[in-house]
């Protein structure tokens, strides 16, 4: 067993629990869906950041075997 399963199973229902109320009581309940709406964009932006890089490696392969 690695440490990160043995980590992982400590961590039970109630853990989760603690864990999601001392972030309420960190962040607030206004400041968590704006960071959960950054979180979100963030990501979109990436997946869409690596599906417009794909075809340009694309482009460059086929570019690579015309010239051979």
């Amino acid at each position: 067993m690695n440490a990160l399963t043995i980590f992982l199973g400590a961590i039970g229902p109630g853990s989760w629990v603690i864990i999601g109320i001392a972030i309420l009581l960190l962040f607030g309940g206004k400041k968590i869906p704006e960071l959960m709406k950054g979180l979100g964009s963030g990501i979109k932006e990436f997946k869409n950041a690596a599906k417009d890089d794909q075809p340009a490696n694309s482009k460059k392969e086929e570019e690579t075997k015309e010239k051979e």
